[in-house]
């Protein structure tokens, strides 16, 4: 089969530069087994070499990439996403040959002599950005403007920074989980080298740092560190306040979205809800962790509320899988026939699907606060909450059993059904072996004769 024409390559080439990494990268991934001899073997060569070549341009440009987001909640220095692809570009067009090395380097060639190599190119960017004469450079200052004000100069200085951050990066998983001792010496260097090249890169030196991050507001740590665990009045009152700032928001906002959890959602809904709670007690932690606070006022005062107010919405999802659960499972009044006098199952109408799947999304919710609720204040209401439900359970358990023993179910496919549901909360409530002894028990009751067989 003929390949694609010269010109329909051109605009797959076109279409391919211009496209997001995850595209490119899915696109490699689809073309992967395409063989070279077929109409699409061209398109993905062309992929692979732009795969390639991102690969190499997010290296050399690794301290500012994650900065270069399409869009950003105003709170981390950001620029637009187009600035990467025209500083490469750029790049490629000025410094052809630093670009090459960089794509090429020697075998033997130390890593650190590659990152000299990443260091100058960035420089050179730097310089182009200021100057302007370069279109492509041109390009990046009036899109960093219109970004943000002094977007161009802000992202110049940044550029500036590139080559201590890219020395920090290197060991900044080492100083967020290790902190204090020798990681915090070399933070504060890190930190002197960057105020170095300019009075002001502090902030900066702390907001690039943050982009590299999966959890951006654990930069608190680095911050920490360089401080020496400052005290809220000193932190608050500086060009880092920004930086506790955003957490607090961060906490109020997912308090806000724990409180309208919408147990119709699902299970998934659920656990993703418990995931937020744990976030919470994370954050929270970490403000309490890195700077001195005083529980009366200020942001202390402030942790102080947030705590209470996780605690409060927590328990109260908590208390509603409670009635969920109960609901999902109906008693009524014993039958005339029936010996007990207390409410017993009601197993005349087949389980509501909806009243079982709002059961399920907060049983899950519950289960994933497990090893949370410790830290979050909310570990006596759950271990009330559980255990009041294993003890309704095993009580509607038992009472369904003796039904089936009995005789005195109309239809055992429901008690089968009601039983395989208890077994699924006891699962949540529980454990795994808590719900599989339900089901075990259960099909010893509704299928006796092949026991007795067995026996």
């Amino acid at each position: 089969m003929p390949g694609l024409t010269e010109r329909k390559i051109e605009i797959v080439r076109m279409l391919v530069e211009t496209a997001p990494d995850k595209v490119v990268g899915s696109l490699q991934q689809a073309l992967a087994q395409t063989a070279d001899d077929t109409a699409l073997g061209g398109v993905r060569r062309l992929v692979e070499c732009e795969v390639f070549d991102r690969t190499l341009r997010n290296a050399v440009l690794q301290p500012i990439a994650p900065m270069c987001v399409a869009s950003g909640d105003g709170r981390l220095m950001t620029f637009p996403s187009r600035a990467l692809t025209l500083i490469w570009k750029g790049l490629r067009a000025l410094r052809p040959d630093l670009v090459e090395e960089a794509r090429n380097p020697a075998e033997d060639a130390p890593a650190a002599v590659v990152l000299a190599v990443y260091d100058s190119l960035v420089a050179a960017a730097a310089i182009a950005l200021r100057d302007g004469a370069a279109p492509e450079f041109r390009a990046v200052a009036e899109a960093c403007d219109r970004h943000s004000p002094n977007g161009a100069a802000l992202l110049a200085s940044c550029l500036d920074l590139a080559p201590v951050v890219r020395r920090a990066t290197q060991r900044l998983p080492e100083w967020i989980a290790h902190a204090g001792g020798e990681t915090a010496a070399a933070a504060r260097l890190a930190y002197k080298d960057a105020v170095e090249i300019a009075d002001d890169a502090g902030p900066r030196f702390f907001h690039m740092l943050a982009a590299q991050l999966a959890h951006p507001w654990m930069v608190l740590r680095v911050i920490s560190a360089v401080m020496d665990k400052p005290t809220e009045r000193y932190l608050r009152d500086s060009e880092l306040a920004g930086f506790g700032e955003a957490v607090f928001e961060d906490v109020d906002k997912t308090l806000a979205d724990i409180g309208r959890l919408n147990a119709d959602e699902g299970a998934v809904v659920g656990r993703a809800c418990a995931k937020r709670a744990e976030l919470v007690v994370q954050q929270v932690l970490e403000l309490e962790t890195c700077m001195d606070l005083q529980r009366d006022q200020g942001w202390g005062l402030r942790v102080v509320k947030q705590r209470a107010s996780l605690a409060n919405v927590v328990e109260g999802r908590l208390r509603e899988a409670d009635k969920a659960t109960i609901e999902a499972l109906p008693m009524g009044a014993a039958s005339r026939q029936s010996r007990a006098r207390r409410a017993m199952p009601r197993l005349n109408t087949p389980p509501e699907p909806r009243l079982v799947a709002r059961a399920m999304t907060l049983l899950s919710f519950c289960d994933e606060l497990r090893t949370t609720a410790n830290y979050g204040g909310f570990s006596s209401t759950r271990a009330k909450v559980v255990d009041k439900l294993s003890e309704f359970i095993t009580h509607y358990v038992e009472d369904v059993l003796d039904l089936i023993r009995t005789g005195e179910v109309e239809d055992v496919a429901i008690a089968a059904a009601f039983l395989e549901i208890a077994a699924d909360f006891n699962h949540l409530v529980i454990g795994e072996k808590a719900g599989d002894l339900i089901r075990r028990r259960a099909h010893t009751a509704l299928h006796p004769e092949h026991h007795e067989a067995e026996g």
